[in-house]
């Protein structure tokens, strides 16, 4: 006490929870409890997202660049494990869900061996405080072992993200084969929510019996496609574990998928502190192929972690759902019996998996024979499983009860019907906030009005199709006149007359209703509201003008986030489907037709009507949305929209401008897009015919602690989409566009990214634009990426690899003698072979119940950070601000 020091012999060892220091009055110091934290609360701040529960977390915050997306880290501290999920669920890691951290002590605080080692401590108190923090010290060293189960710790980040994040992860798990988070629980408010709008985004493609025939396939969203539904839940303790039944269930018998977490695996056994009664749910869906599919139909299967007797409401929800429950337990005691005796008159069908042998087996007869007529069972609903038991013979016998189920009359229910289940129990549906469901209504008016695709295009859209290929022609006819060595003045005049009579009739048209509703969609003062709307949108009009391609074996199996329609394999060509970027690119032509008319002097400035259309599409940009660059169907960049977009963006940005252009160049087919959204977290469309034919550009953001270092504040992603289909230099008029396209793609880029299949060909519009850059002397920092689509026993780049790729005559390597004759400067086969990676197959399997390739995942990662590297580094072209970059899209 008093201001006097004191020299202590300290050695003190605090059991105490909640302990903090306090300060009395006077000289008294005391010890206390403090108020008790409730389970979630304590787990929130383990993991450092206490801060997350009123702004929550963003899909802009996990996507960002930082120092670590560069590094291959593992956790250190309870703190790292949310970060380190995400970044390892964007990359398609199979390894996502481990939660074991690496041990890194600082020298200070590494622990002396031997306790005679120890000295006395002399340790100089001069305030309370001083005391407090020198006591806390010692409680805040790092712990090998992770007192952090898998599932906690995904309750808690879905807990601390928002709806769009949440979607995110979901539909990244749905990738990688996790089950899926169906129901969260709330362990603290006990108001769970059925996570209808986070499940929005899952999209599966499956096959048919009989096999491989013209519309054997089907691709639909998981939320509004119907199958049966199998729930496994647990009754008081279980020797067996259902969710390791469930992944034997749905695993073939070579090779064991692990889609539920389950106690064998790593960190399995850890205590769960807030994730008892969350619900997941996976699907087995069908190949097509008898000799590999377990099931014939796709089938739901649903987990109900937790005892049945804690979780009552989500057992009551399964019962209403599900054509069968399977009940695993060791002992049927009498409180259950009142519970489950409550079901009477269910449709369900029930199912016991019991260990007598650990269990009291005279009771649970007794109440079994008493169960029976209640639940309308018999004998063969009765099953038994101990440690003699042959669990392959018994994984066959569960999947023989579900194929005998579902070829009785049952309920086959989609995730929507599952979310009205789940309403009438009182449960909390995500997407039932007011939000969601304006933007909703707003689409359903939109698209209710879409007959037919060609007659809504003509009729709604009426800027594009012919009028903007009209207005193209004439602009790339002014663009090459302006190149010639005498360019004839008449016809210079009569093509500027021309194009100023075009633009005058486009600007004669006002914005039809349709097109009216969308720009009231966007320019929503609710944030929230704008984006839901957008991705009701995508849906929306996937499923009402949904193309119909014929099946391929590079398109049927392939990562494709945003299309979620029925769709039905028939037809042997389909047009470009009607998305989001039809609205976009009619209100581009607004602007277009307004800004070409004010610069001719013909439309006061001040009578302008669409100015503001550029500011509205960049704020869809700043939030992940995919821009059209260059327009598909025309094959030209709207020039004006474009710079205008990319001005706004430089106003917005104010002091944080610099940008470096990454972009990916390609065949359809090829990968290139999954590579992008794999890499970065990106929404680029994805498959071979599916989506839109145009290049499109998405903005990442640098962390402002990372931009020094990296040397730019964003990156800007292109994806050149459909535009390079491979045709010969024979194609004249055709070859010369695509290599246009190919040369002007690249000449905006700082690091471009050319991806190859398996026939190392490169598209000859490729080379094409490498040899137009090279005598300018912009040629972009390059990879080659060669990646096997279907081989998927290859595991990793290897130099041998590399070495045979390069022995034989190549493209890259004529290629590269045409280059060498161009003059000095020119890049040699060996500089080349710093530039070429080969990444494995995507899928470890045969889809759709495929794993994601570890190899793949990895060598996609080794990638990001080499380009990285290279920015850093400055072996990219100078990075540019935003001002540079609008001069230079004028230019190319």
């Amino acid at each position: 006490k008093g201001p006097n020091l004191m020299k202590l012999n300290v050695y003190v060892c605090f059991f105490l929870p909640d302990l903090e220091w306090r300060e009395m009055e006077g000289d008294d110091c005391e010890f206390h409890y403090g108020e008790e934290r409730s389970r979630l609360q304590e787990m929130l701040f383990l993991l450092g997202l206490e801060t997350y529960q009123t702004q929550k977390l963003s899909l802009q915050d996990a996507l960002q660049i930082s120092s670590d997306s560069m590094k291959n880290w593992a956790p250190q501290t309870p703190k790292d494990l949310p970060w380190n999920f995400l970044r390892k669920l964007q990359a398609l890691n199979a390894e996502a869900r481990n939660t074991t951290m690496v041990l890194d002590l600082p020298r200070d605080t590494r622990p002396v061996e031997k306790e005679s080692q120890m000295e006395e401590e002399i340790i100089y108190w001069d305030t309370a405080e001083d005391i407090s923090a020198d006591i806390y010290s010692f409680s805040e060293l790092p712990t090998p072992d992770t007192p952090v189960n898998p599932l906690d710790l995904l309750c808690a980040l879905l807990l601390s993200s928002d709806s769009f994040l949440q979607q995110e992860i979901v539909s990244k798990m749905s990738l990688c084969q996790f089950a899926l988070p169906l129901i969260l629980p709330d362990p603290e408010n006990h108001y769970h929510t059925f996570l209808l709008w986070a499940m929005r985004g899952t999209v599966r493609t499956w096959g048919s019996q009989p096999p491989r025939v013209v519309g054997s396939f089907r691709e639909d969203s998981m939320v509004l496609s119907r199958a049966p539904a199998f729930a496994f839940v647990r009754m008081e303790v279980s020797s067996n574990s259902k969710s390791q039944l469930l992944n034997d269930v749905l695993s073939p018998g070579h090779r064991q998928q692990d889609c539920f977490w389950h106690r064998d695996l790593n960190l399995g056994t850890n205590p769960r502190e807030i994730a008892d009664g969350l619900v997941e749910i996976s699907w087995f869906l069908p190949s097509g192929r008898e000799d590999l599919d377990i099931f014939p139909e796709p089938m739901a299967f649903l987990n109900l972690r937790g005892d049945i007797g804690s979780h009552w409401l989500q057992f009551k929800f399964l019962t209403e759902i599900s054509s069968a429950i399977f009940i695993l337990t060791d002992n049927i005691s009498k409180k259950e019996y009142k519970l489950l005796s409550s079901m009477k008159g269910s449709t369900t069908k029930y199912y016991f998996i019991l260990s007598p042998y650990r269990g009291k087996r005279n009771t649970n007869l007794r109440f079994l024979n008493r169960l029976i007529p209640v639940l309308k069972m018999d004998h063969s609903h009765v099953l038994v499983k101990v440690s003699s038991t042959d669990s392959v013979g018994f994984v066959r016998r569960v999947r023989a009860i579900v194929t005998h189920v579902t070829r009785s009359p049952c309920r086959r229910v989609s995730v929507e019907d599952m979310a009205n289940a789940a309403r009438k129990l009182g449960l909390k549906v995500d997407e039932d906030c007011e939000e969601c469901q304006r933007a909703k209504d707003r689409m359903e008016q939109i698209t209710r009005k879409i007959k037919d695709l060609e007659t809504y295009c003509r009729d709604e859209l009426r800027l594009q199709g012919e009028p903007w290929r009209k207005v193209a022609q004439v602009e790339k006819e002014l663009c090459q006149i302006q190149w010639a060595s005498d360019p004839p003045e008449k016809y210079r005049a009569e093509l500027r007359h021309r194009l100023l009579e075009l633009r005058m009739q486009q600007n004669d048209h006002d914005p039809s209703w349709g097109v009216q509703e969308f720009i009231s969609g966007i320019s929503s003062p609710s944030l929230g509201e704008k984006q839901y709307f957008l991705k009701w949108m995508e849906w929306g009009l996937a499923r009402v003008a949904q193309p119909r391609p014929r099946p391929s074996p590079e398109m049927i199996f392939t990562l494709r986030p945003k299309h979620c329609g029925a769709m039905d394999f028939s037809e042997p060509f389909w047009p470009e489907p009607l998305g989001v970027e039809h609205f976009l690119r009619e209100m581009g032509q607004f602007y277009e037709a307004e800004s070409c008319l004010v610069e001719a002097g013909k439309l006061p400035a001040g009578q302008r009507r669409f100015a503001h259309f550029p500011g509205l599409a960049l704020e869809l940009l700043l939030k992940g949305l995919p821009l059209e660059l260059i327009d598909g169907n025309t094959l030209s960049p709207a020039l004006r929209w474009v710079t205008g977009l990319l001005k706004e963006l430089h106003v917005r940005l104010e002091r944080r401008s610099r940008l470096v252009v990454l972009s990916a160049l390609g065949m359809p087919g090829t990968g290139k897009s999954t590579l992008l959204n794999t890499m970065f977290g990106l929404r680029f469309v994805t498959g071979r015919g599916r989506g839109p034919r145009g290049a499109f550009m998405q903005l990442i953001k640098v962390a402002e602690s990372f931009s020094q270092d990296l040397g730019c504040d964003h990156i800007l992603v292109i994806d050149s989409g459909g535009l390079i289909a491979g045709v010969r230099t024979e194609a004249g008029e055709r070859f010369e566009r695509e290599a246009s396209l190919a040369t002007l793609i690249m000449g905006l880029s700082n690091v471009t990214v050319v991806s190859l299949a398996e026939t190392r060909n490169i598209p000859p519009a490729i080379l094409h634009a490498f040899l137009r850059l090279e005598k300018t002397g912009h040629m972009p920092n390059y990879q080659f990426v060669y990646q096997n689509l279907h081989d998927v026993s290859v595991l990793g780049s290897k130099p041998r690899e590399r070495r045979q790729l390069l022995d034989q005559p190549s493209d890259v390597g004529r290629a590269t003698v045409q280059m060498e004759k161009q003059g000095d400067g020119i890049q040699t086969l060996a500089d080349l072979k710093q530039h070429i990676w080969h990444i494995p197959g995507l899928w470890h399997g045969v889809p759709p119940m495929a794993a994601v390739n570890l190899a793949y995942s990895e060598a996609i990662f080794e990638l990001k950070r080499c380009l990285l590297e290279n920015i850093r580094n400055g072996l990219s072209n100078q990075n540019k601000n935003i001002q540079q970059l609008i001069e230079l899209v004028r230019r190319l």
